[in-house]
């Protein structure tokens, strides 16, 4: 489990295409620390399991669903990318439940910068609207944000300086993809209470 409290901007070293997946090469001095195979590693929010690791990088192999689901298709050797380790048991719950399952991507579309924060506006999935709520959490290229303005087809978050200075957000532009996780909790609810209504009618 993660937080979407990112801790560190990595860098993509090298994307080798395996037909069917791809193997991510990764540089992260922050997260490799103490880095073993087979742990995980949150990248732009996607959970990845470490293949290899060597110094401050790792690779991590990422399977055709993945790609598919996600922005990390369209990364290339230079890309900048939100690095989290998963969250120690007993730790802080800095953001919110993340699981680092990618529930599909949206799009930047416009940015309103002011004086102290930054308002940005991102496209929203159909079927991802209902689980977004005006002050609720969203996960956005693994950053746990707060949802300022929900609409049908789109988002908003205000960011701080310091989300600008050390993660993504800070360098996305209009037209750029970003990866989105729904609050997990929301989706729960809607199951359970489907099933109770369900239950009634019969």
């Amino acid at each position: 489990m993660f937080t979407g409290i990112v801790e560190e901007l990595g860098e993509v070293t090298a994307v080798e295409n395996l037909g069917d997946a791809a193997r991510f090469r990764l540089r992260g001095p922050v997260v490799t620390e103490g880095a073993r195979h087979g742990d995980s590693i949150a990248v732009n929010g996607v959970c990845l399991t470490v293949v290899e690791h060597e110094g401050d990088e790792f690779t991590a192999d990422v399977m055709a669903e993945t790609l598919k689901r996600s922005s990390l298709g369209a990364l290339t050797a230079g890309s900048r990318v939100n690095l989290e380790r998963p969250t120690a048991v007993g730790a802080r719950l800095g953001g919110h439940i993340v699981q680092g399952h990618v529930d599909g991507t949206g799009t930047v579309l416009e940015r309103t910068p002011s004086e102290h924060w930054e308002v940005v506006k991102i496209s929203l999935p159909a079927e991802l609207a209902r689980y977004v709520v005006e002050k609720g959490s969203i996960t956005v290229d693994g950053i746990s944000l707060t949802v300022v303005d929900a609409g049908a087809d789109h988002f908003t978050v205000s960011l701080i300086p310091t989300t600008l200075a050390l993660t993504t957000l800070g360098l996305k532009q209009p037209g750029d993809p970003v990866n989105l996780e729904v609050d997990v909790v929301a989706k729960y609810v809607e199951r359970m209470l489907g099933d109770r209504v369900r239950g009634a009618a019969q």
